[in-house]
């Protein structure tokens, strides 16, 4: 029998050899054969899925989402238009886009707030001129119990 060692596959991807059982286990990499000994011995490839479940993960993708991909990747004949690479990389791409317009906003934020002097949360948020957008809620909420 010939195949790569878990360590040798480990050490080629650059990954935990615990990472090749857990990813096994979460069936994102085949079960191996084993040597006469019981040794993992997995293919080639094995070391391919593993820098392409990184990579993946790396943009992004959730372990969940990963183990799509490769399935479809596997059933290419019949396979859903939605199934594929591009179409789920389209979906991500749009998450990404919407976490980065809410960083721009969170950013800018704290610019403000950096700018404004804010040393003390509770005194900013008091103030009118905090850039901290919970300050008009915390006004509006003081303004409220009062009227009460």
């Amino acid at each position: 029998m010939s195949g790569l060692r878990s360590s040798q596959v480990a050490a080629a991807a650059g990954v935990n050899p615990q990472t090749l059982r857990y990813y096994e286990r979460r069936g994102l990499l085949a079960e191996p054969d084993r040597s006469l000994g019981g040794h993992r011995l997995y293919p080639a490839e094995a070391v391919t899925v593993l820098r392409v479940i990184k990579a993946a993960q790396g943009l992004g993708f959730t372990l969940d989402e990963v183990a799509d991909l490769l399935d479809a990747g596997q059933h290419r004949h019949g396979r859903h238009a939605d199934a594929g690479l591009r179409v789920r990389a389209q979906t991500k791409l749009a998450e990404v886009e919407a976490k980065i317009a809410d960083l721009q906003v969170i950013a800018s934020t704290l610019r403000a707030a950096v700018d404004a002097g804010c040393d003390d949360l509770v005194a900013c948020a008091g103030q009118p001129c905090c850039p901290i957008p919970f300050a008009t809620i915390t006004v509006r909420g003081v303004l409220d119990a009062e009227d009460r």
